[in-house]
């Protein structure tokens, strides 16, 4: 059975790993330093582990911490590990920013979850309100490895199906192309136009549309022109009007260079500034 420490065990994401970690058959230790995370813990029944006894011992360390931590946390947890254990990140950007403690006796392995699909069907109520997964909606994750072999692939993916269960499908990526899922396309593009569209809900209502009316008539219009604009509706496609406004948006709301996001520069910039520890306002 191997051996599994989870650092960051009370946090965001580690109380969500810890979860499903409890179910597993793995032997699990929670490493957490924080008050509240340490409460949050044994309020689950779970006790949390000395990191020089945990650490040492596992066959797999996974950091479930902030990437603003990750190069200092890596820095004292990584030398502590046994020689032909493995360390598991859940975002690649600590790795792609160079910030991670290099060992040659250590695989390095990368699981993030796409989370559930917008258009995932579920069968009832808890999974259809689980937006973020991990729970009881399906997710697919997509994982890298950095530094191993295919045996050491193939136990990071094992894990990281469990970790972020359920998971309908895993895609195996490289450490660029993980790049340009995040931050490039889903946090740097899809949040910014996400973050507009939610200001512009806001603007209609500060003009006199009732709410309610305005979140519905937007949220069922983005589901039928995301179905249209992704496929899932096969020969649909967007009336003469609606082309013609779309047009519009574009000419006066997206910049013309807008793909540069997905250069290798940009993405190096995009990343140096999400892992500094420096407040962005």
């Amino acid at each position: 059975m191997l051996k599994i420490t989870l650092t960051g065990a009370g946090g965001k994401m580690g109380l969500r790993l810890t979860r499903n970690l409890m179910k597993s058959r793995y032997n699990i230790s929670y490493l957490e330093v924080n008050s509240v995370g340490i409460h949050k813990l044994q309020e689950m029944g779970v006790t949390v582990c000395r990191q020089e006894e945990c650490v040492p011992a596992a066959d797999i360390v996974i950091l479930a911490v902030p990437d603003t931590s990750l190069e200092r946390l890596s820095e004292e947890i990584i030398p502590m590990m046994k020689a032909g254990s493995m360390i598991i990140m859940l975002d690649p950007a600590a790795a792609l920013a160079g910030k991670l403690y290099p060992r040659d006796d250590i695989s390095y392995f990368i699981a993030h979850p796409a989370h559930p699909s917008v258009f995932n069907w579920e069968p009832d109520r808890e999974a259809m309100n689980d937006h973020f997964g991990g729970v009881a909606a399906k997710q697919s994750i997509v994982c890298t490895l950095i530094r191993g072999n295919e045996k050491d692939y193939k136990r990071g993916e094992e894990l990281a199906r469990v970790f972020y269960a359920p998971v309908e499908r895993s895609h195996r990526l490289s450490l660029e192309q993980m790049g340009l899922l995040k931050p490039a396309l889903v946090t740097t593009l899809a949040s910014a136009c996400m973050f507009i569209i939610r200001q512009g809900l806001d603007e209609v209502i500060d003009k006199g549309v009732p709410a309610n009316a305005a979140r519905d008539f937007l949220l069922g219009h983005l589901r039928m022109q995301m179905a249209v604009l992704f496929d899932e509706l096969p020969g649909a496609v967007f009336s003469d009007a609606t082309n013609k406004a779309l047009r519009i948006g574009l000419d006066e709301i997206i910049s013309e260079d807008w793909r540069e996001i997905f250069d290798s520069e940009s993405i190096r910039e995009q990343i140096k500034i999400i892992t500094s520890p420096a407040p962005i306002y």
